[in-house]
């Protein structure tokens, strides 16, 4: 047998449980429902579907930032503020992760975002996974009075701003503010830093993202493109020093009844069977893939049928088991 992958750093609950070297993890995007048609989910018995995917093992839920329900994209996201939403999983939920893929920085204040992401991680004992990004909607800009060509300096402004926010009584100088005066933010994040993973590229370089990043929250590619990025990005972490991180990306999912139909593209993903699913799944691991957070937006079959059976027959494949706290 070959050696055994050198381990992530360790932070919080969540980060060490959904993200293992060599493994894949599967979560889920909320909503947790198929409105193929409509940018606008019903969000149909979401609290029950969130305690029902944490009951049987999934490793994360996934929310989004959508402040604008924007025409051109037909995509509302799940409707409610994502940290209001996180408080109210926190307490749903038991042990499942929480993950925002991603807030928005450029259009958010650091200070709230700090202080709000460090809140749901507290309250929720450590299951906070933070993905950050640029934006990519240019509609909700001049919404807010931003400039969205500057999107990109405002990112790495915001997480400076957030990273120092974990500090004790932190002073520094920043586009968003000069915190001092011996003022401080609390709560601090359970493992002494939020888990902040970049999505795409977010207006940044590779060496930007390498040095920064817990974690790279991918587009997907086909497989040997996919492959070259992540050794490339993982070369460069090695190159500098650092401890490997995680990868992670998203996957629409329609899932046959039969678990021999192939695979079939639809947006952003494939509708296949059970069995092609799997080989899928299991190609990503082999490329270096952590995480995939399957979207079931385009998904006909039951919501709660589809959620048990990916419990029964797919999760045993990735998942190492995982015990209550």
């Amino acid at each position: 047998m070959g050696d055994r992958p050198e381990p992530f750093r360790p932070l919080n609950r969540a980060y060490n449980e959904v993200f293992r070297p060599g493994r894949l993890s599967i979560g889920l995007v909320v909503p947790i429902e198929g409105h193929a048609n409509n940018p606008m989910p019903q969000m149909t018995r979401h609290l029950d579907r969130a305690r029902l995917v944490d009951d049987l093992g999934y490793a994360a839920l996934w929310l989004r930032d959508v402040p604008f329900n924007v025409p051109s994209f037909g995509d509302a996201g799940h409707l409610y503020d994502p940290f209001v939403y996180l408080g109210l999983l926190a307490g749903a939920t038991r042990r499942i992760g929480l993950g925002v893929a991603s807030i928005i920085l450029p259009l958010r204040h650091p200070a709230h975002v700090a202080k709000a992401a460090a809140s749901a991680d507290v309250l929720s004992g450590g299951r906070l996974l933070l993905g950050i990004a640029s934006g990519d909607r240019p509609e909700e800009f001049p919404a807010m009075a931003q400039p969205f060509a500057e999107r990109g300096v405002r990112f790495r402004e915001s997480y400076d701003y957030i990273r120092r926010m974990a500090e004790d009584a932190p002073a520094f100088e920043n586009a968003y503010g000069t915190p001092g005066y011996g003022i401080d933010m609390v709560p601090k994040p359970v493992a002494g830093r939020l888990p902040l993973l970049i999505t795409g590229g977010s207006q940044q370089d590779t060496d930007w993202i390498t040095a920064h990043g817990d974690g790279w929250m991918l587009y997907p590619r086909p497989a040997d493109l996919q492959a070259r990025i992540i050794t490339d990005w993982r070369g460069r972490i090695a190159a500098a020093g650092r401890p490997p991180k995680p990868a992670m990306e998203p996957f629409y999912l329609d899932l046959a009844d039969d678990p021999h139909t192939p695979p079939q593209p639809i947006h952003l993903g494939l509708r296949l069977g059970m069995h092609a699913l799997r080989d899928y799944l299991k190609t990503r691991e082999a490329i270096g893939i952590n995480h995939i957070a399957l979207n079931l937006r385009f998904n006909r079959a039951d919501t709660e049928t589809t959620l048990t059976r990916l419990a029964q027959d797919l999760l045993p494949d990735f998942h190492d088991a995982r015990t209550d706290p």
